[in-house]
């Protein structure tokens, strides 16, 4: 399965940045949906009410499906890839 990466840059409350991907299905074009994955994770890192549109996240590249994505990507719809200040 090919996927979508929207590659995805927030101001933390506390000024510092999170650097995150989003990952959905390549056939996902519903930009609502997937800033709304994006807000989600958003909450469960205590970072809820941060911004989150077109701004912060935009399409970058399709890659292949990683095995390690495959199960939430089933189950939820999406697969989030932390890369900076996401702790």
């Amino acid at each position: 399965m090919k996927l979508a990466v929207y590659e995805t840059f927030v101001k933390k409350h506390n000024g510092s940045v999170m650097h995150f991907d989003i990952l959905v299905p390549n056939s996902m074009v519903d930009l609502d949906q997937i800033y709304r994955y994006g807000r989600e994770y958003l909450k469960l890192k205590g970072q809820g009410g941060r911004p989150l549109s077109g701004n912060e996240c935009r399409f970058c590249h399709t890659m292949e499906m990683p095995g390690t994505a495959l199960q939430e990507i089933k189950a939820k719809g999406h697969h989030i890839v932390e890369i900076e200040g996401c702790n």
